[in-house]
C-alpha cells in the first residue's frame, strides 16, 4: 500500500470542527473569487459567506492568497514528505510517479480555482512562484540519487525539466476552460510516463558515468 493510499488516522471531534471550519471559508472564498473577482472580495465578505466571525479566518490562513492556494501548499508540503521518506533503492522518479498517480481528478472546485487564477494576471504570477518551490525540492533528491549537492547542474536541469512536464499536463487538464481542447486522466497519465521514464534513463546513464 503506497504513502497516499494509507487510511488517514482518525480525526477526534474537535479536529474534524477545525477541518469543516476550514473547509467552509475555503469554499465560501472560492465561490466569492468567481463572482465578484478576487480583488473585488474582502475578508469580511468571506467570513460573511461562510459564518464566521473575522478573526476566525486568521486562526486558519494568513491571507486572502493563503485561502485561493491553500491546496497547492498542501500537494507541495505531501510532496516533499514523500521525497523525503522514501525508502532507499527508491528514487525520485518512482516517488513522484506514486505521488501523481494518486492525485485526484480535478473538481469543480478546482476548475473554479483554475478560472479565477487565470482570469488575473497578478495571480498568475504567483501561481509561478508557487510552482517554483517544486524545482528546487525535486532538485534536492535528485541530488541525492546521484550522490551529489543541490547546486549539482545536472539536478537542476532534472528537476527543470520535470517541473515543466506536470506544468504543461496541468495546463491541458483544464484547458476546456479557456475554450482549448483538454486531456483525460488517462492521456495525461500516459503523457507523464513517457517523460519519466525517458528522465529515468537520463539519470541512470548519468549515474554510470
Amino acid at each position: 500500500m503506497s504513502s497516499l493510499d494509507t487510511p488517514p488516522a482518525k480525526l477526534g471531534l474537535r479536529e474534524r470542527k477545525k477541518q469543516q471550519t476550514r473547509d467552509a471559508i475555503a469554499r465560501a472564498a472560492l465561490r466569492l473569487f468567481a463572482e465578484r473577482g478576487y480583488d473585488e472580495t474582502t475578508l469580511a465578505e468571506i467570513a460573511e459567506a461562510a459564518d464566521v466571525a473575522p478573526r476566525t479566518i486568521f486562526a486558519y490562513f494568513d491571507s486572502k492568497e493563503d485561502i485561493l492556494f491553500s491546496d497547492e501548499s498542501g500537494y507541495l508540503g505531501e510532496l516533499k514528505r514523500m521525497l523525503d521518506e522514501r525508502p532507499a533503492g527508491t528514487t525520485t522518479v518512482d516517488a513522484l510517479r506514486e505521488f501523481v498517480g494518486c492525485m485526484q481528478l480535478p473538481d469543480e472546485d478546482d476548475k473554479l480555482r483554475k478560472k479565477v487564477i487565470m482570469a488575473n494576471p497578478a495571480l498568475q504570477m504567483r501561481m509561478r512562484a508557487r510552482h517554483g518551490e517544486l524545482e528546487p525540492m525535486l532538485a534536492e533528491s535528485i541530488a541525492r540519487d546521484l550522490g551529489t549537492g543541490p547546486e549539482d547542474m545536472r539536478a537542476l536541469l532534472v528537476a527543470a525539466s520535470m517541473t515543466a512536464a506536470f506544468e504543461s499536463v496541468s495546463d491541458r487538464f483544464f484547458r476546456a476552460e479557456s475554450g482549448g481542447e483538454p486531456i483525460t486522466h488517462e492521456q495525461g497519465m500516459a503523457i507523464i510516463d513517457e517523460v519519466l521514464e525517458f528522465l529515468r534513463g537520463g539519470l541512470e546513464a548519468i549515474q554510470h558515468d
